[in-house]
């Protein structure tokens, strides 16, 4: 059996990847994307303690926490799309010009 740890560095790796993104690329399709992968690390670490302590709670957790992501990803691609409209371009430092 792996042990807990394991997946829990996993996880700490892949949530750095994602705030790498966020902190680093302007595009909002790849920040849509970095975001992701900060929810999927956060669903490892669910699954990993629920592993570990031997019930399903961290699953059940996980499982809302996926439904909260497709909400998330449907809402983001709608604001994406408003942004490449307006603009011709998923730059997200370009709304900022958007002032009254």
């Amino acid at each position: 059996m792996v042990p807990a740890q394991w997946y829990l560095m996993l996880s700490a790796a892949i949530f750095c990847i994602g705030l790498f993104g966020i902190l680093t690329r302007r595009n909002a399709l790849l920040f849509l994307m970095s975001v992701e992968l900060m929810l999927n690390a956060a669903n490892v670490n669910f699954i990993a303690f629920s592993l570990q302590w031997g019930n399903v709670t961290g699953q059940t957790f996980a499982l809302f926490t996926m439904a909260l992501a497709a909400a998330e990803v449907a809402i983001g691609i709608g604001i994406i799309l408003v942004l490449y409209r307006n603009f011709r371009d998923t730059d997200v430092t370009k709304a900022t010009t958007m002032r009254w």
